[in-house]
């Protein structure tokens, strides 16, 4: 089975479970899954993660994201983006570009979004979508998102395209149509790109077509990232052999019971996490630290069992 991750540049008109039933073509395997969903009409990057990996698909999820889109003034629609039906237009005569510009940048920071019905979110089992398209419309709870931060990069009225940086969950074509409303014009989303999700960025994405070449030529592994690069950013720690069984199982294990140990010997913060290996360089998984009791304590499990019986 192969394993990792491939950071995809989803093209427009595929759906996301579209990039993935490709994929499984592609590589022949059945187990892949992606890593949150991007609309048909959206662009640009969405990790799948194949084999194990798949374990790291709800992290990744969580990852903080980058888009560029373009809001255009003076429209709204029912799916708060150009595909929709026009529900208003107004002229957007008395908006100036400052005026556009400060309103945009009151939006950075946390607010409470509603999400729009046209979503995947369910609601009594059933997703907003589904009850949107037979004409239904229910009431949503807002959540807080965060916006990190919003960057103009053109305008050119009604259009503003801009960056946005921002929390799991954040919908970018809601963003449009509440500043839209705040600036009591009106607005929907024009085109969205995806450009970076946790450390993958657009510029490192494949097309399926670039991906099915490598396949065939058989570099799938130079284009893939492994599982446990994910958690580069996470230190490294190497159980010593006469203990690494505890990490086999998912048990907890004392500090001094790990063959290296950060510089200086120093004791780990409270809560920090470690990607755990043990002598042979084998992935064993993600643990965090207990100060208290002094101990490593399992996040999750990423050791193949059954690989792990044939190499003995």
């Amino acid at each position: 089975m192969i394993n990792g991750i491939l950071n995809i540049y989803k093209e427009k008109g595929y759906t996301s479970h579209d990039v993935v039933a490709r994929l499984r073509g592609i590589v022949g395997q059945k187990k892949i899954g992606h890593t949150g969903t991007l609309d048909p009409d959206a662009e640009g990057v969405l990790p799948v993660c194949l084999g194990r990996a798949t374990k790291v698909c709800d992290m990744l999820t969580d990852k903080d994201k980058t888009y560029e889109a373009v809001l255009l003034l003076g429209k709204t629609t029912d799916t708060q983006d150009i595909t929709g039906t026009v529900l208003s237009e107004r002229p957007v005569d008395g908006v100036t570009e400052e005026k556009a510009v400060n309103q945009i940048r009151s939006y950075i920071g946390e607010y409470d979004q509603t999400p729009p019905m046209y979503s995947a979110l369910k609601v009594g089992g059933k997703k907003l979508y589904e009850l949107a398209r037979e004409g239904k419309t229910v009431e949503r709870k807002s959540r807080r998102v965060m916006i990190y931060d919003i960057r103009i990069k053109e305008i050119c009225l009604p259009r503003i395209r801009m960056e946005v940086e921002c929390s799991k969950g954040t919908y970018i074509r809601t963003l449009c149509h509440d500043i839209g409303e705040s600036l009591g014009v009106g607005g929907c989303m024009e085109s969205l790109l995806r450009t970076r999700v946790g450390r993958f960025s657009v510029e490192d994405s494949l097309r399926l077509s670039e991906v099915e070449e490598r396949a065939q030529s058989g570099e799938l592994s130079k284009i893939m990232l492994p599982l446990d690069g994910v958690f580069s950013d996470l230190d490294q720690i190497i159980l010593k052999e006469k203990y690494a069984s505890l990490g086999y199982n998912g048990n907890p294990f004392l500090y001094r019971y790990v063959e290296t140990q950060k510089a200086g010997s120093e004791e780990p913060h409270d809560a920090e996490q470690f990607r755990v290996y043990d002598i042979r360089g084998r992935f064993i998984g993600v643990y965090r630290y207990e100060k208290k009791r002094g101990q490593f304590r399992l996040e999750k499990m990423f050791l193949d069992q059954d690989e792990l019986r044939r190499q003995s």
